[in-house]
């Protein structure tokens, strides 16, 4: 079975060819299929910011493993128990890669993105084919092509963002980072009825989608002064909630300065294992009562995102496909920020399917 891997540990970007992580597209085992599992054919898998931190070792694996957890496809085969969601051979399909055990004590609290054994279930969604269980498997809309259906994931953390974000109808809205979660962010908070919706980033065309995605000020950090900007665009009262989706140390620092009395602050993002950012109590967490938190990923929000995905406009981040074969080729153009998103095509179903 066809599947993309890190088969050398080290950045992608490093100028030392002989230090630089390799990725590749290596034969594994077919997997077995268990009694209440699903054999997906898969369609589209979606390059992730994550995946290239998986190649510089942030996930502490050995070499070669697969990647890849941003996937649509069709089912091409039934565990004997695997009945229990309705699924069908030839169902046009998304997953969530992750398998919640449901029997550990944070499961049991309601809690299953502290799951103890959250990561006993690797199965790369960068493949001709997977096997999930059928609990991460949802049917899609009839009006969601397969090539739109690859970004659930990405979309159940955009939900899950809003959901930790506290938003109140109204309330005035900053999101840091336009890159795919920051773009499905600005989407899924202008419908929860956010105002002065305004996208923070340093590249003018991701300013542009945002502006197409129903944005109503952008910032460029790096030409404007961003305390002044955000009290013009709040008249001095500041954002109601701040989310960083740009996981970039030299983004987050200033976005405490933004935000108003009161207000959440969402770090909805993967940052540097080593990165500490300095942090006054007494101005912030004190004198201004903010809430700081995070995300890591998305429990019980797949199934809102699934009936969110046919009303957002994911077009400009599903323009750029690769082959399979070409999985290098991709990251590099994944990596060359060129692209607002880059998707490997797995196998030949048609993006109209």
């Amino acid at each position: 079975m066809r599947t993309v891997a890190v088969t050398k540990l080290g950045s992608l970007r490093d100028p030392d060819e002989k230090a630089r992580g390799r990725i590749e597209v290596v034969d594994f085992p077919e997997q077995t299929l268990g009694p209440e599992d699903v054999r997906i054919r898969v369609a589209y898998a979606a390059i992730c910011g994550s995946d290239p931190h998986a190649a510089e070792g942030y996930f502490r694996r050995d070499v070669p493993f697969g990647i890849g957890h941003e996937v649509s496809g069709v089912v091409a085969e039934l565990g004997e128990r695997a009945t229990r969601a309705g699924l069908s051979i030839g169902d046009r399909v998304a997953c969530n890669f992750l398998r919640f055990c449901g029997t550990c004590r944070p499961c049991q609290q309601g809690r299953q993105q502290f799951c103890e054994n959250i990561r006993d279930y690797r199965r790369p969604g960068m493949s001709e084919e997977v096997v999930w269980h059928e609990s991460q498997v949802y049917r899609l809309p009839d009006e969601v092509r397969l090539l739109q259906g690859c970004l659930l994931e990405p979309t159940s953390v955009a939900v899950r963002i809003a959901d930790k974000s506290a938003l109140q109808v109204g309330d005035r809205v900053a999101i840091c980072g336009g890159g795919p979660i920051g773009q499905l962010a600005l989407q899924v908070m202008r419908l929860r009825g956010a105002t002065s919706l305004t996208m923070i980033e340093p590249v003018a065309a991701r300013r542009e989608m945002a502006l197409h995605h129903g944005a109503e000020f952008t910032i460029d950090p790096l030409a404007d002064d961003l305390n002044a900007r955000a009290d013009e665009i709040t008249t001095g009262r500041g954002f109601d909630v701040v989310i960083d989706a740009s996981g970039s140390p030299h983004a987050v620092g200033g976005l405490l300065e933004i935000a108003a009395k009161g207000a959440t602050v969402v770090y909805g993002a993967v940052y540097p294992h080593d990165f500490e950012m300095p942090l006054n109590l007494s101005d912030y967490l004190y004198l201004k009562e903010l809430t700081l938190t995070g995300v890591f990923v998305a429990p019980y929000a797949f199934p809102r995102a699934l009936q969110l995905l046919p009303h957002l406009d994911v077009d400009a981040l599903t323009a750029v496909v690769f082959p399979l074969e070409a999985a290098a080729k991709a990251f590099e153009e994944h990596l060359s920020g060129r692209h607002a998103k880059v998707v490997l095509r797995c196998n030949d179903i048609g993006a109209d399917a």
